[in-house]
């Protein structure tokens, strides 16, 4: 699985890149069947929703995971952007688990 990361309004420090890589490294064993060619990409946005707040969910994660026939699409919204990232591994951890199902039944 190739991850590609952009941030936006937002510096990605090598911790946050360690911490992205990790976390999302985990759902490259729910998709590793459908890699066999290499064709499953994700690609991963993370940053500030604007430049002058400070409270409130101010951070986003946002990731499309490009499966052979199906797109997933997650964005989540939080006050911290480790917690974003958290949620978003969640509800992609979700749409993969549901894919998966759905490509089970057809066969």
């Amino acid at each position: 699985m190739k991850i590609s990361i952009k941030s936006t309004n937002l510096d990605l420090t090598p911790s946050l890149k360690t911490y992205i890589d990790t976390k999302i490294r985990d759902l490259e064993k729910l998709v590793k069947k459908f890699d066999s060619d290499g064709v499953v990409n994700l690609r991963l946005e993370v940053g500030r929703t604007t430049k002058h707040h400070h409270k409130g969910e101010v951070f986003m994660a946002e990731g499309t995971l490009n499966l052979p026939g199906k797109i997933l699409r997650a964005s989540e919204y939080a006050n911290d952007i480790r917690r974003a990232i958290d949620v978003l591994k969640h509800t992609l951890h979700l749409e993969i688990e549901k894919y998966k199902t759905k490509v089970s039944i057809k066969k």
